[in-house]
């Protein structure tokens, strides 16, 4: 949609094909059907969130930065607020309102929306022609895929500008998901399920030690393993999954040095000293995480208080310093918010996103191989690279 309207604004004819019914329709899932537009963080920051390909992003990051993704869309008449960590939301809270702004954008530059399901680029001597749909055929001198990757495909996104792009000679990275959920091995994790931690700590080691990603943030224990912020993020730094190749470790009290945990233990423990340790923890954890902690940690939950030896306690206040999990793998592709892979940039003009390959093809957002952190950050990485070709076409 962006590509599709800074186009038409610059003077081009334009025809969006669009699958759907509607336009935007996964906008409607990001940010939990808030529409996590874009991050308040000067551009450098926003392409530190970027681990892959970042420096082929500069040039269109830098050229409409989140900044003036706030400015267009409060030109559009969606006011915008800012939360916890920089993540840009429509006041109203309805990604609807977001999708319903570019749709009259795009009636007011008078882009053509044609429901039809692109299937096939055509190209005569290296120079896109035309792009042939399933209800008919589009002769065009410039193509843009931006068709998302192979994540949430009931959206749309299904993989269709992969072989679209490789078809026509460019190369194709395998895509992975990105930003997903974990599968972790045991029955820790399913028997506290439903309960969020906020402002705790997760680190990530490879099988050689080395720690991939250390954060602090949200995290949920689900009916398979671990979600959340903390998690999704976690998972951009996984690249090439197998069963115990990672293991994660959750801080549930960061904030505390181990002495301080354990002088904090201590005082509850003494304060309740005729009560079950199960009952004294309440005000360290959350009730549903309590027995868990307690059966990993060997300490019977109707033991008192008084009766708690400096060992239990020693290893009361590691685990929970220390909290590892072993990660099986990935939920499916179908649940990642993003697909990492897709288009290789190198074949890609890093100022205009057209194709070195094939003259009048441009690429957009997703189906390039560009992934980002959650915070809003792909959403930009879409708004700018439709914008900089848009400008160019």
């Amino acid at each position: 949609m962006m590509a599709a309207l800074t186009a038409a604004q610059s003077g081009a004819s334009v025809i969006l094909l669009e699958r759907n019914q509607k336009v935007g329709r996964k906008l409607y899932i990001t940010g939990k059907g808030r529409c996590n537009l874009t991050n308040d963080c000067p551009a450098d920051e926003a392409l530190s969130n970027v681990p892959h390909n970042s420096r082929f992003l500069t040039s269109a990051m830098t050229r409409f930065p989140p900044s003036a993704v706030q400015e267009f869309f409060t030109g559009l008449g969606v006011p915008l607020k800012t939360e916890r960590g920089g993540r840009v939301f429509p006041q109203s809270d309805r990604a609807a309102d977001v999708i319903d702004a570019l749709f009259m954008a795009l009636r007011r530059q008078k882009v053509s929306i044609v429901e039809d399901r692109a299937v096939r680029l055509l190209a005569t001597e290296d120079r896109i022609s035309g792009v042939k749909g399933e209800r008919g055929t589009y002769p065009c001198a410039a193509a843009v895929l931006a068709t998302g990757g192979c994540s949430y495909p009931l959206t749309g996104s299904t993989g269709d500008g992969y072989r679209m792009a490789a078809e026509l000679g460019h190369t194709v990275l395998p895509p992975r998901p990105s930003l997903i959920p974990l599968v972790i091995e045991g029955e820790e994790c399913p028997q506290m399920q439903g309960l969020s931690l906020r402002n705790v700590s997760v680190r990530v080691k490879n099988q050689r030690g080395k720690a991939v990603f250390q954060e602090q943030g949200e995290l949920l224990f689900t009916h398979f393993g671990l979600s959340g912020p903390l998690i999704l993020s976690a998972s951009a730094h996984m690249r090439h999954m197998v069963p115990g190749r990672y293991t994660l470790w959750i801080d549930w009290k960061p904030g505390l040095t181990p002495e301080q945990l354990d002088n904090r233990v201590l005082r509850d423990l003494q304060a309740y000293k005729n009560a079950d340790v199960a009952n004294t923890l309440g005000k360290l954890l959350p009730r549903t995480a309590i027995p868990v902690v307690l059966r990993l940690a060997a300490i019977a939950g109707d033991t008192k208080g008084h009766s708690i030896t400096r060992e239990e306690r020693n290893r009361l206040v590691s685990l929970l310093k220390a909290f590892s999990v072993s990660i099986r793998g990935f939920r499916p592709v179908e649940e990642a918010i993003i697909t990492s892979g897709g288009v290789s940039v190198k074949e890609v003009q890093a100022k205009t996103m057209e194709s070195k390959l094939v003259s009048g093809l441009y690429f957009a957002g997703e189906v390039l191989d560009v992934d980002a952190y959650t915070g809003g950050f792909n959403l930009q990485i879409a708004f700018s690279t439709g914008m900089a070709l848009g400008h160019h076409i």
